[in-house]
């Protein structure tokens, strides 16, 4: 009996579920489904929508952790919105829960690109609320 064929693997991606909050200079951007190239319009929507509502922002948390895949279309939309916030000082955190998303980006080597907040079970707890702190990268 084959495993039944999600949207990566049928050629149908699936709409990607984006919503947003703000919580003083911290807005979060959750992310449910497949992050492909058909979720970049609405995240950059949303990072878009927090820079422009007047209220300083100091970090944005996209919470990865409904994401069931990532493709290299997803990680280069995360870099792109990484790349909006630096010239404003604003800090892009990855909340992380599965190895559909961590994989990835440790395959692409840009697992350290990003501030990664670890909700993985079995991690440790002193990890958890992350601390794989990004270098400065070109």
């Amino acid at each position: 009996m084959k495993p039944p064929r999600t949207g990566h693997d049928t050629g149908m991606e699936q709409q990607a579920e984006v919503t947003c909050r703000q919580d003083g200079d911290t807005a979060t951007i959750t992310v449910v489904g497949e992050l492909t190239d058909e979720a970049r319009r609405p995240l950059v929507r949303a990072m878009t929508d927090l820079m422009l509502n007047g209220t300083p922002l100091r970090r944005v948390v996209v919470d990865a952790g409904g994401v069931s895949f990532l493709n290299s279309a997803g990680i280069a939309a995360l870099v792109q919105l990484q790349k909006m916030g630096q010239p404003r000082g604003i800090e892009l955190a990855l909340a992380v829960q599965s190895s559909a998303v961590t994989r990835p980006l440790q395959l692409s080597g840009l697992w350290h690109r990003f501030t990664i907040i670890d909700r993985r079970e079995g991690s440790p707890q002193a990890a958890q609320e992350s601390v794989h702190r990004r270098t400065e990268h070109s």
